[in-house]
């Protein structure tokens, strides 16, 4: 041992990490295959200079643990692991690197990846350059936090609107914000912010990561940056990126922004990638994982372990079949819950953490390891339901714990609207919670996470101007991101001064925005999109922390509009308990209610057959919810009533006569909702069997209120 060896205690091998009990700090690292731990402690006011070394003198069950009275939260370090190189064994024990504490609280920022000591031209040789001066420090703690009596809102799902949105990109350009906070946890957490989610009536925000990330190498050269943070290097860590002050700061101003968005009503998801980390594939750099327990860590080739196995695209993908590897996540989980207060999670790539043996299971330990925790079980768990490897596209096949990311929700509508064909069973089960996808394995509409944009392609205003992808500005000759977009440009590619082609992609806007507030599922809105926010035309701006990605608060008449188009949808959903269902439809009358709790019908005004559903094209259907045979009791055992609504689709290139349905199914009828010119409340009462003409490319709901008479 070094200086200092004598104030060294053996501690505790729990907790793992860095831990200050008030007295002195106790460290606790897990390495099965380490002969020794050390721990490298650096001046405060100077990070580059190491102050202490030492050994962790004690060894319980693979965890190498000391305790240091004295120390204090504030202090940085690192570690580093010495033990056998011997890469085709999966052995990369290299005491030259700098090491991450996996259990770290707080980083001082992101590893430089272009640094030379971590470059790697031949993995199988062991470089003797120490990379402390490329690595940022980890740093103690106090944790002690006063959380006024938070408590979370535990919005039921069935009455969940998701908001995903970028912690920076949502108040970077918000001139309501103070510029000190701008594109921080403190930004988003102040009034101006919080007040934008409240008046648009979203109940969670679904945050882009925030755990601390790195930014990949080769994007510095060309002067970016992993803007959308899914190269994650700490799991307990918040991204001191997003910090107005600083890491000391950095766990208080999260958890502040968490207290600030639950008095408002608002809970907070975070999006998390737990599938692989930012060291890559054997060319990687040794940033932590790799350099202290890689054969626990990671996934290796079976039978070449000097490889890695890669179902997430990254390099890498975590081994959660080891025991410790699966500890971290879960210990991670909780973490966030328990002393973050987050309110869920959404699983980047979540087909890789159900690999049990590389292949894909319902029972896998990831699985079984949330469904019996008492903490994790209990909140909002969301699925993106694929990875990169072989049999990774799994939707639907998740367990009854997890709502899902519903692609072919996203696809259906994408293609509907922009006239595409043999879509008709697809948009009827799409519109009421998919229950083809869903209700096998128990789950109600809820488990279908609805969306037609997401972080990771067009915005919809884009959506609605570009045929193609335009990624010039990612240096990559336009080749990233996807062509698989379904967009249509309505006559004109890009931004134009064309009034009648602006007019129809304000309609073709509209009418995905009432699409997904009109379904059965839990809708999930991309920030921006309420606003017209545009990327160029960009399709996967993961790297461009700049004007492109960040949402432009500057609005004109038209993009104004739509921000009130937006709000009346979201709160005219919430007004309304036949489209915030949690069973799915049963195609009948259900207690004594006078109407089928849902029906289809052509634009006749009769009911659709399976002939209808079975026609090449379908353009224009009508389906009716019966607000008297939702079926539910409310909390105190009463009858759930609501409106009935009378949605009628028209996605053809002309006006449609529309006859409403016989007397029998509603005697009047009150306009509601016409996205051919954005207004959202009445117009006039239509009788029953009266002719509504819907306008081309639009969609028209009538209301009949409580009580219904016949």
């Amino acid at each position: 041992m070094t200086e200092g060896a004598s104030d060294i205690w053996p501690g505790s091998p729990y907790p793992l990490g860095a831990t200050w009990d008030g007295r002195g700090v106790n460290f606790a690292v897990f390495s099965e295959g380490a002969e020794r731990v050390e721990v490298c402690l650096f001046e405060a006011k100077d990070a580059s200079r190491e102050t202490q070394r030492f050994a962790l003198p004690a060894r319980t069950l693979f965890v190498h643990h000391g305790y240091v009275p004295g120390l204090r939260p504030g202090t940085l370090y690192g570690l580093r692991a010495y033990g056998p190189w011997a890469p085709d064994r999966g052995l990369r024990f290299n005491p030259a690197k700098l090491l991450l504490d996996p259990y770290a609280r707080t980083l001082t920022g992101r590893p430089d990846l272009s640094h030379p000591a971590l470059a790697v031209t031949d993995d199988a040789a062991l470089d003797s350059r120490d990379s402390a001066s490329a690595m940022p420090r980890c740093m103690v703690v106090d944790g002690a936090f006063d959380w006024e009596g938070d408590s979370p809102p535990r919005v039921p799902w069935t009455r969940s609107i998701l908001y995903e949105v970028h912690v920076r990109g949502f108040t970077k350009l918000h001139p309501g914000v103070p510029a000190e906070l701008r594109g921080t946890y403190g930004g988003f957490a102040h009034p101006v912010a919080v007040a934008h989610l409240r008046s648009l009536g979203v109940t969670a925000v679904e945050l882009l990561p925030v755990q601390q990330a790195a930014n990949e190498g080769f994007l510095k050269g060309r002067g970016l940056v992993n803007y959308w943070g899914y190269n994650t290097i700490g799991f307990f860590a918040p991204d001191v990126a997003h910090a107005c002050s600083g890491p000391p700061n950095a766990v208080n101003e999260f958890k502040g922004m968490v207290k600030a968005l639950h008095r408002s009503g608002i809970e907070v998801i975070l999006d998390v990638v737990y599938n692989h980390t930012a060291e890559g594939n054997q060319q990687g750099p040794t940033l932590s994982f790799r350099g202290l327990d890689n054969r626990a860590y990671y996934r290796l080739t079976p039978g070449a372990p000097r490889a890695y196995v890669d179902v997430a695209g990254t390099g890498n993908t975590l081994n959660l079949d080891h025991p410790q590897t699966l500890a971290l996540v879960m210990d991670s989980l909780r973490y966030w819950v328990q002393e973050m207060h987050v309110d869920g999670f959404r699983f980047d790539l979540a087909s890789a953490l159900g690999r049990q043996d590389g292949t894909f299971s319902r029972r896998a330990n990831f699985f079984q390891a949330v469904h019996q925790d008492p903490v994790i079980s209990r909140v909002k768990l969301i699925a993106e339901p694929w990875d990169l490897g072989p049999g990774g596209y799994q939707s639907a096949n998740f367990p009854p714990d997890f709502s899902e990311w519903n692609d072919k929700y996203r696809d259906a509508f994408r293609r509907y609207w922009k006239g595409d064909d043999n879509l008709a069973a697809e948009i009827g089960y799409r519109l009421t919670g998919s229950s083809d996808l869903f209700q096998l394995s128990g789950r109600g509409p809820a488990a279908s996470i609805n969306f037609i944009t997401a972080h990771d392609g067009f915005t919809l205003r884009d959506l609605v101007s570009y045929d193609t992808k335009h990624n010039q500005a990612n240096g990559e000759e336009n080749r990233d991101g996807s062509d698989a977009n379904n967009s249509s440009n309505c006559g004109v590619e890009g931004e134009t001064e064309d009034g009648a082609v602006n007019a129809l992609r304000d309609r073709m806007v509209r009418n995905f925005l009432a699409t997904l507030f009109l379904s059965q599922g839990v809708p999930m809105l991309l920030a921006g999109d309420e606003l017209g926010h545009t990327q160029g035309g960009n399709n996967n701006a993961y790297c461009q922390d700049n004007a492109i990605s960040w949402i432009d608060w500057n609005l004109d008449e038209r993009r104004q509009r739509l921000l009130s188009f937006t709000r009346s949808l979201i709160h005219g959903r919430l007004s309304q308990p036949a489209l915030m269902r949690k069973d799915f439809f049963q195609g009948h009358a259900i207690f004594d209610a006078k109407l089928k709790d849902v029906a289809w019908f052509r634009p006749d005004g009769t009911e659709m057959g399976k002939e209808d559903w079975q026609k090449p094209v379908l353009r224009s259907l009508g389906f009716l919810l019966g607000g008297d045979a939702i079926g539910e009791l409310d909390e105190q055992g009463r009858k759930v009533l609501g409106d009935s609504l009378l949605i009628l689709l028209n996605a053809g290139d002309e006006p449609l006569p529309f006859t409403l349905p016989a007397v029998e199914w509603g005697r009047d009828w009150e306009w509601w909702l016409d996205t051919s010119d954005g207004h959202a409340a009445g117009r006039r009462d239509y009788p029953a069997g009266e002719t509504v003409t819907v306008p081309d490319r639009a969609l028209v709901v009538l209301r009949r209120a409580i009580p219904h008479p016949v």
